[in-house]
């Protein structure tokens, strides 16, 4: 009898763990603009390329991450 649960790759898991995990475009900016509000933006612009296909890009005037925050 051969094991039923597989192991995913470490590369996949971690990203499962930090939740980048892209279901769908519309994902892709739920996440960057929640990091954004995180980053206590007050202007978020968005735009997106053959309907998140091609790009997907989300601009912020957020105050980002030290590296000792990292």
């Amino acid at each position: 009898m051969s094991d039923i649960i597989q192991l995913l790759p470490d590369n996949v898991a971690n990203q499962i763990a930090a939740g980048e995990v892209i279901q769908r475009p519309a994902s892709i900016i739920k996440e960057l603009v929640e990091n954004a509000i995180d980053a206590r933006a007050t202007t978020i612009n968005i735009a997106v390329v053959d309907a998140g296909r091609t790009s997907v890009q989300v601009l912020d005037n957020g105050s980002g991450m030290t590296a000792t925050d990292a």
